[in-house]
């Protein structure tokens, strides 16, 4: 049985301030980053949003949740028509759409131990929390994530990115919302790290039912996640699809040479014999 659609895009259109080429006096002029793209979200899905550097990814995320304004077209989260919406509008649905940002070293409140970080959700869209809750709250997120509890006290660099990102995560499903954009959570971190946090993603996804739009220049990364892919060329979708169906016979040009560029290695038939002779 199919799900109903969460979020649904239709001819949206997003225009940036193009701050390179501000003016002396006046607002600098706008650039459209985002062209009319039509996309539909199934409730409970994972859709990897890919491209290059550019392309318009993260700003077509940011826009899903209205971190950006929309310049036309529509967009509507379950139901509610959310492109044109005044804050009015958009403050109860708030809590049920989140992003986790790139870099958690900037995303994170240096200045904040993790037990503060992870309760502000609840103050800050007045859900109901005693105050003497707080610890426990923020350690049941942090047992969520796979961190220690007793990281309540501790600050964000005194993490390592991989445990900054889990802390980033532990953020975003503090509200239990339905709908999660992911903006290249794995891209500054090494191999393992990145299968641990996809893997944790994954659980989390199954676990609370969530909807995850997942950004990634690298399909390898997308692949191991999405089951429904959405490739993004200068602001425009140029291929939408199951996964499976994508990576195994793109249409666009621009999607085969995508997965042209993954590395995968060249394995001689021959090396484990090769290996026992020499050994």
């Amino acid at each position: 049985m199919t799900e109903p659609t969460l979020v649904s895009a239709k001819g949206l259109t997003i225009s940036l301030p193009d701050r390179g080429k501000s003016r002396v006096f006046g607002p600098p002029p706008t650039i459209t980053v985002v062209k009319g793209v039509d996309l539909e979200i199934r409730r409970g899905a994972a859709v990897g949003l890919v491209g290059e550097s550019g392309s318009g990814k993260t700003t077509l995320g940011r826009a899903l949740i209205r971190l950006l304004p929309v310049a036309s077209g529509s967009l509507t989260f379950d139901g509610t028509d959310i492109a044109q919406a005044e804050e009015g509008t958009l403050r109860p649905l708030r809590p049920r759409m989140q992003m986790i940002f790139q870099d958690p070293m900037s995303s994170l409140n240096p200045r904040l131990k993790l037990g503060t970080i992870l309760t502000r959700p609840f103050e800050a869209f007045n859900v109901p929390f005693p105050e003497a809750t707080r610890r426990d709250t923020a350690a049941k997120l942090l047992d969520l994530v796979g961190l220690p509890t007793d990281f309540v006290d501790r600050f964000p660099h005194e993490l390592s990115g991989g445990q900054r990102q889990r802390v980033g995560i532990a953020r975003a499903i503090a509200l239990e919302p339905d709908f999660i954009v992911a903006d290249e959570i794995v891209s500054g971190l090494d191999v393992s790290t990145q299968a641990q946090i996809l893997l944790l993603l994954r659980e989390l996804q199954a676990r609370m039912g969530l909807t995850l739009v997942f950004i990634s220049h690298d399909l390898s990364v997308v692949r191991a996640l999405c089951d429904e892919l959405v490739v993004l060329l200068h602001g425009e979708v140029v291929e939408a699809g199951r996964c499976a169906d994508v990576f195994a016979a793109p249409q666009a040009d621009y999607t085969r040479a995508l997965l042209e560029a993954v590395p995968l290695p060249e394995v001689d038939r021959g090396w484990l014999d090769t290996g026992a002779v020499r050994a």
